[in-house]
């Protein structure tokens, strides 16, 4: 009879290791079908991110095609991403990060056949189009879904679905970024509220991720995203200047979030016609591009040219100043696209301009203000996520600089833990709960 009863139980833990070997297969199939949809991704948006501006139009002036064009190209892009979110699938504007979560804790549906076509097709338009959108919302919300896809073709138990949903936001993030810790990290942080924690579900979105960022570093390139120096840090004498960069950080975050929302809320408040947005909204960017072209766009051009140019204290405020305004703006215009690019471009430009500043008044402490421009990712990142972790592990695995992890620290924890004394909310919480009582589909 003990026999039987230790044959039983035996037979009960092989069972239970067959279903979640099998959850760690499928894992690795989600992340590998993200990673070949985030590179698809990534290969037409790097094509289509020079046509709007080299295309020639027949015999035309060289003066009218300076603005005309790209007047054109960005008003169709953002009309016709307006037009498919809307028509067909809501859930898809914005970053879709807050869908994500929400689906997590069977808040919001994940209706992948919709979701899948519609947030890839619309999301290349409005990326090329010249709003400051980044490529990484996009790519989670296509990684969650591709997750609950592969959920309902295998017929997972329901207890699944949150693993294999979480190892698709872990890749599509790993697959945006060549940054597959910070996905990772990212899902156990960000989603910490709504990621189920056990020991396969981490496994899970170790294999997604892993596996997500080899197909892009395959099919797209590897090494690190952003080519900065490498820093060394040894000078600790100076470590308060990144504690109080955490403090500058922590105000703008809570400006961000709060305009951001205001943003969403005002174009809804208008209830005017797609065309209406799409053609005040390529008029500004198109407007504010022929002024200067590092003040539109995702920011990857704009961040090289920051590191790599000499540019004025002032244009740098300035440069600040248009692309924090425009990103809330172009993420309000309901077009879909991330906030993560946006936001680490404005991280860099601040914290180049509060480098500067801070080696005109302590030259022995800074020797080269970019090490501020990599402190400025993570902090801006602590302060407006609220995820302090993920932003130390996007800054390092971007920008190669393992050795910042200390100053980083320091500028991360102060960013995210002042922004949280003073009542700042993490953005995708709130961006969640707006959506809950504003959209039903």
């Amino acid at each position: 009879m003990n026999n039987r009863k230790v044959t039983r139980a035996r037979y009960r833990f092989v069972a239970l290791d067959v279903s979640k070997y099998r959850l760690l297969f499928i894992a690795l199939l989600v992340g590998l079908g993200t990673g070949l949809l985030s590179s698809l991704f990534r290969l037409i948006l790097a094509r289509l991110a020079t046509f709007r501006t080299t295309f020639q139009i027949g015999e035309i002036d060289q003066g009218w095609q300076d603005w005309l064009w790209p007047m054109l190209f960005t008003f169709f892009g953002i009309w016709f991403s307006i037009f498919l979110v809307k028509k067909y699938a809501p859930e898809t504007a914005g970053s879709g990060i807050q869908e994500i979560e929400g689906a997590l804790d069977g808040l919001r549906p994940i209706r992948w056949r919709k979701v899948l076509p519609v947030k890839f097709i619309a999301s290349l338009f409005s990326l090329s189009s010249g709003l400051l959108l980044g490529r990484e919302g996009p790519t989670v919300q296509i990684g969650a879904n591709v997750g609950k896809m592969a959920d309902d073709i295998f017929k997972q138990p329901v207890e699944e679905d949150n693993p294999l949903i979480s190892a698709g936001a872990a890749s599509g993030l790993a697959s945006a970024f060549n940054a597959p810790f910070a996905g990772i990290i990212f899902v156990i942080e960000e989603m910490n509220g709504h990621f189920k924690f056990n020991f396969y579900s981490v496994a899970a979105l170790m294999i997604g991720a892993g596996s997500a960022d080899m197909v892009v570093r395959l099919l797209v390139g590897g090494g690190p995203i952003l080519k900065t120096t490498i820093f060394t840090f040894e000078e600790l004498s100076g470590i308060w200047l990144f504690v109080l960069l955490g403090l500058v950080l922590s105000v703008v975050g809570i400006m961000f979030n709060k305009f951001l929302i205001k943003s969403l809320d005002l174009f809804k408040k208008l209830k005017v016609s797609y065309i209406t947005i799409a053609l005040c909204m390529a008029f500004i960017i198109t407007a504010v591009g022929l002024y200067s072209e590092d003040m539109i766009g995702a920011g990857y051009t704009t961040i090289s040219h920051v590191y790599n140019s000499s540019f004025t204290l002032k244009f740098l405020l300035a440069l600040f100043v248009v692309r924090f305004i425009l990103s809330i703006l172009s993420y309000g215009s309901g077009v879909p696209g991330g906030i993560f690019t946006p936001l680490i471009t404005l991280g860099i430009i601040l914290g180049m301009l509060f480098g500067g500043i801070a080696q005109y008044f302590f030259p022995d402490l800074v020797p080269d203000p970019a090490i501020f421009g990599v402190a400025g990712m993570a902090g801006i990142f602590a302060s407006t996520i609220r995820a302090p972790l993920t932003g130390l592990a996007l800054s390092v695995e971007m920008t190669a600089n393992y050795e910042l992890i200390l100053p980083l620290i320091f500028t991360a924890v102060t960013a995210s833990v002042c922004t949280t004394m003073l009542g700042n909310t993490p953005i995708y919480a709130t961006l969640l709960k707006r959506a809950l009582q504003t959209e039903k589909f």
